[in-house]
């Protein structure tokens, strides 16, 4: 991906000003979304939606609920994730880019409010959610994301000139992360961080920060890392039980022993869709992070790389899009959003297989729970947006070769 060094023209709104030509005023108006990024969306979140079907209903009757509960409610959010996702995309990019700010604040607030007592929810030990128990629940570092994505484009744009300077191209930058990161590290949540860090710092190459000071701040920020993994029980376990699940195979080591045996029992075809075994209360969190291993199972390995191959088109159809952008604005929002979800698709996989220790990192578009699912379709919706604004590229184009 390019880095965005000098500025584009900076128009995100709904119609472009008229622009005199000999014959007549021409005016441009937004063109459709991208078909492409829809549909692929669309394929992999049905895909997502019956998995979510075939590996809950075990759990479902352990917990004395409907076989279908946690498919129903996953199904509404999709649907509801549709709708605000297709509306999104008819709204100007620009009032993203005003928002962006008002996102910031409001995550800040949400990440404190978590550690108020009798405010946050926590589930497994961890202080995380806000919401209602048992009702509704969201993890506000998830919005946290996205907040760091639309802010940095934003102040990319205003810098724009200054962004090789230490004074505005890193410290702006590095106050934001270090209010996010220092809050979301709070709520014991490391992966969440480091994906908040990494998300940011490819944000700021892009945007125009110099190599170095990322390069420091980088090895700065990976020491930290080191230093919280070795030094914080929880975060240790887990590197133990990556290195050598078997050592304890009954606790640490459970878990993921029983994603590989999800894993390898597919074989080339797979079980057959709902023929899964290890959904039956054998795998933790099933029907959550370790979707994919049920996924595995039951369509076998050509299962696994045909959605590997649907996840990666979307990526590249992501930055494709973010390459044809019309301005310096959405090309880097469109190259954050499709960043995020790389790498959250990435992180997944690499855990269930037991390639890097346990993180916590859900599966974009499978993993169950509701309102993460319709904050990535709201984020698909403004990568759709943005992808109105490219025909007037194209359009623009053309006149000034006609002229």
């Amino acid at each position: 991906m390019a880095r965005y060094d000098n500025e584009k023209t900076e128009y995100s709104g709904e119609r472009l000003p008229e622009r005199e030509t000999p014959e007549e005023n021409i005016k441009l108006k937004r063109g459709p979304m991208d078909m492409p990024f829809f549909l692929l969306v669309l394929v992999i979140l049905v895909i997502g939606v019956i998995t979510v079907l075939s590996a809950s209903f075990a759990n479902a009757y352990y917990d004395n609920k409907s076989p279908t509960y946690y498919f129903g409610r996953q199904f509404i959010f999709a649907v509801l994730g549709i709708a605000a996702m297709l509306f999104i995309s008819r709204l100007p990019v620009k009032l993203f880019r005003k928002f962006s700010l008002y996102l910031f604040a409001g995550t800040v607030f949400l990440l404190v409010m978590v550690k108020v007592p009798g405010v946050g929810i926590t589930i497994n030990g961890a202080t995380r959610w806000l919401g209602i128990r048992n009702v509704i629940t969201f993890q506000p570092s998830e919005i946290a994301k996205l907040s760091v994505v639309l802010l940095f484009a934003n102040m990319a744009c205003v810098y724009k000139d200054r962004m090789k300077t230490f004074r505005w191209g890193v410290l702006p930058f590095l106050g934001v992360l270090l209010i996010l990161g220092g809050l979301v590290i709070w709520e014991r949540h490391v992966s969440a961080t480091a994906i908040i860090l990494a998300v940011g710092a490819i944000m700021m190459f892009l945007g125009g920060t110099n190599l170095a000071w990322l390069l420091s701040a980088g090895g700065l920020a990976a020491a930290a890392l080191v230093f919280i993994i070795k030094f914080t029980g929880y975060t240790s376990d887990r590197v133990n039980a990556w290195r050598d699940p078997f050592a304890d195979r009954l606790n640490t080591g459970y878990q993921i022993i029983q994603s590989l045996y999800a894993i390898g029992s597919g074989g080339l075809l797979g079980v057959g869709i709902g023929q899964s075994r290890q959904k039956y209360l054998y795998l933790p969190y099933d029907y959550n992070d370790y979707i994919f291993s049920i996924y595995c199972e039951e369509m076998g390995f050509i299962g696994a790389v045909l959605l590997l191959v649907l996840f990666a088109l979307l990526i590249m159809r992501g930055y494709w899009l973010a390459m044809h952008c019309r301005d310096r604005f959405g090309s880097l929002v469109i190259t954050g959003i499709t960043t995020l979800l790389a790498i959250q698709v990435f992180l997944n996989i690499a855990v269930v297989t037991n390639t890097m220790p346990s993180t916590g990192i859900s599966l974009p578009f499978f993993s169950y729970g509701g309102t993460a699912l319709l904050l990535q379709l709201a984020e698909m919706g403004i990568v759709l947006s943005i992808s109105r604004d490219i025909p007037l590229k194209r359009a623009e184009k053309k006149e000034d070769k006609e002229k």
